[in-house]
């Protein structure tokens, strides 16, 4: 539909399935999608809207990735990193500043002292022996070099926070086979819709990092928050709040796993990756029926490294997957919950995070702000890049050739992350973010890795008013 769209033949079809995935849709647009349907001369599936059995929380997967085997070669990481250059540079050029951008190779053609404007992927990043930052910029037509001097302090910091292989947009003046920079752009989330809230007071549960098999699991507090959320304690305003949550993510790392890090056997209390995800099943299944819970898998759980993540093991977590009120999704993945005829309901990126570590070590503005104990600084930092991993060499992945699955293209309500440990609730141009707490104590290995727990607390999320509390079943 979008190949025809751009062939300027048949743009509503396109532009339905665009109100198909904000899940936006009344009687009256799925009356319009019908007769749309009917216009197109190939033959096309039916798609049909279910609507939820009343009193259900709805859960709508609009986006998770599958395991696909196949051969990987050179080539499917070169069509990798052309499908994220142009998903980010549509983006980009939505900014008025990049409208006029031309490519790399046209450069020859212009006079000296010009303005232009391009978007590159940063091929690299050098300081001059004068102090300046040196960019060196690709795009499929060819390379140049950016020249961001010391001397423009606001650009001069921008520029110090540039990641290699992340996509900017830069305007500037042109030089002999040189830009002299004016300004940077990142693809960034300008705006989103943060005033969007649902009509009936429903609450959603955040948490991660359970890692069940370690003898610092957290048992205990772990136990207090099931009975918290199946309403049996606390004082009956805690109960009313309990009975009124609906949704619960878990955000990776359930279990420990076996062999993750040096010496891991000795902290293991259960050494069997079945038997630890029996032991989380067990867990979980206390939890009331009626609450959805999405789980995502993390770099503990019984999956390859590789980003992304498929759904947890069928084998592994059978007794997980039998769980009838469980939901199984990717890592990152999109999901879309308490969706209506009425309500386009709140879309939801989850992502485990493993990758994080590489940009607190090596941006400086992360590192020197302390980012591993207030995660929201990350989290930012790749929202404003639009993408999830923008580093080649941050995070394992899987080159996919038909999509980017770590480029953030449509801006979320609620992004919900995990690894790090520790709570943290911040708000971006209207981008929710939650930082997920852990239920481990403090092992030697996050002691030599610099991670400090902030175990057992709990983000709760009102839909109504979008307040979120932080629970804390510690102590």
């Amino acid at each position: 539909s979008k190949a025809l769209m751009e062939k300027g033949k048949n743009g509503k079809v396109y532009n339905t399935f665009l109100d198909i995935l904000s899940y936006e849709i009344s009687e009256e647009k799925k009356k319009k999608l019908n007769l749309i349907l009917k216009e197109i001369e190939e033959p096309t599936e039916k798609i049909i809207i279910e609507k939820p059995k009343l009193g259900e929380p709805t859960v709508l997967i609009l986006n998770s990735f599958k395991e696909e085997s196949a051969k990987i070669s050179v080539n499917d990481f070169v069509a990798y990193f052309k499908i994220r250059y142009d998903a980010l540079r549509k983006i980009l050029q939505g900014r008025q500043e990049l409208q006029n951008t031309i490519s790399i190779n046209r450069l020859t053609n212009k006079q000296g002292r010009e303005p232009i404007s391009i978007i590159g992927l940063v091929y690299d990043k050098n300081i001059t022996k004068n102090g300046n930052i040196l960019l060196t910029i690709e795009d499929p037509t060819g390379y140049i070099k950016v020249l961001v001097n010391k001397n423009r302090e606001d650009l001069f910091n921008l520029a110090k926070d540039i990641s290699v292989d992340e996509v900017i947009g830069i305007n500037g003046v042109n030089g002999n086979n040189i830009i002299f920079s004016n300004n940077l752009f990142y693809p960034d989330v300008l705006s989103s819709n943060g005033n969007k809230k649902s009509e009936d007071e429903v609450y959603a549960a955040f948490i991660s990092d359970l890692h069940i098999g370690s003898n610092m699991f957290l048992g205990k507090e772990f136990s207090k928050f099931i009975r918290w959320i199946n309403g049996n304690t606390g004082n009956l305003a805690h109960k009313r709040l309990a009975k009124k949550v609906k949704y619960l993510f878990i955000i990776g790392d359930l279990i420990d796993g076996v062999g993750v890090y040096p010496d891991q056997e000795k902290e293991l209390v259960i050494k069997d990756i079945y038997q630890q995800y029996n032991a989380c099943a067990e867990l979980l299944s206390q939890i009331r029926k009626d609450i959805k819970i999405i789980i995502c898998p993390g770099n503990h759980d019984a999956l390859r490294l590789s980003i992304p993540q498929p759904p947890l093991d069928k084998d592994f977590a059978k007794s997980l997957w039998d769980l009838p009120n469980v939901v199984m999704v990717s890592n990152p993945a999109l999901i879309n919950i308490l969706s209506s005829e009425n309500f386009s309901g709140f879309n939801v990126l989850v992502y485990h995070g493993y990758g994080f570590h590489y940009y607190i070590d090596n941006v400086d503005s992360l590192r020197l702000n302390n980012a591993r104990d207030n995660p929201n600084l990350i989290v930012k930092y790749l929202l404003q890049r639009r993408h999830l991993a923008p580093s080649h060499s941050s995070t394992l992945y899987i080159p996919k050739t038909t999509q980017d699955p770590l480029v953030i293209d449509k801006v979320p309500d609620i992004l919900a992350c995990g690894e790090l440990h520790r709570t943290d609730v911040s708000n971006y141009n209207g981008v929710l973010i939650i930082n997920c707490s852990c239920w481990q104590a403090k092992t030697d290995f996050q002691e030599k890795t610099g991670n400090n727990p902030d175990p057992a607390k709990v983000p709760l999320l009102n839909l109504k008013t979008r307040v979120t509390k932080v629970l804390n079943f510690g102590g």
